[in-house]
C-alpha cells in the first residue's frame, strides 16, 4: 500500500541554491556536507498531459529510510520551483525501497502542447537526481574510502 504526502503550490524560485536546499532537506542533521541525490538513488520518469511522474529508487535498501526523511513532497516542490508545480504528491513504496512523486502542471501545458521538449520525461528525472541531500551516516560522500563524521 502506498502512503501519499502532499504539498501545495511551490513557492521556490529559479535561484535555489544548494545551501537553501540543504537546510530544507536536513531536518535533523547539522552538517553542510551534501551529495547529489544520484549518489543514493536512481529515477524513472513518465508524463501524461500536464503531469509528470517521477520515481526515486534507493541504490541500497539501507538508504531508503534516509531518503524518506529528506526527500519530501515539500523539498521536491521547492527543488522544482522554477517549473511552478501546482501540486506535488509523494507515494511511498517501502517494499521496493522507492517513492513516486506526481507533479501537476509542470509540463508547459503538456507534451503535445509545448515547444519545450527538455522539460519532459527524462529531463525532469535528471533534475531530481541533481538535488543536493545530506548523506546518510556512514556514507562515503567523497568516494575516497574515508567515512566523514559530523561533530555536533
Amino acid at each position: 500500500m502506498t502512503s501519499p504526502t502532499t504539498t501545495s503550490a511551490a513557492t521556490g524560485s529559479a535561484s535555489l541554491t544548494a545551501a537553501t536546499l540543504t537546510s530544507a532537506t536536513n531536518s535533523a542533521a547539522s552538517t553542510s556536507l551534501t551529495v547529489p541525490l544520484y549518489r543514493l538513488a536512481h529515477s524513472r520518469a513518465g508524463d501524461k498531459g500536464n503531469r509528470s511522474n517521477l520515481s526515486l529508487i534507493a541504490h541500497d535498501p539501507a538508504y531508503y529510510d534516509h531518503l524518506v526523511e529528506h526527500i519530501t513532497a515539500d523539498a521536491v516542490a521547492r527543488w522544482f520551483g522554477y517549473r511552478q508545480p501546482a501540486h506535488v504528491e509523494r507515494y511511498l513504496l517501502p517494499t521496493l525501497c522507492a517513492m513516486n512523486f506526481v507533479l501537476d502542471e509542470v509540463l508547459d501545458g503538456g507534451v503535445n502542447g509545448s515547444l519545450n521538449l527538455d522539460a519532459h520525461g527524462k529531463g525532469l528525472s535528471f533534475w531530481l537526481l541533481d538535488m543536493p541531500v545530506a548523506p546518510p551516516p556512514g556514507f562515503d560522500a567523497n568516494g575516497d574510502g574515508i567515512i566523514e563524521q559530523t561533530v555536533d
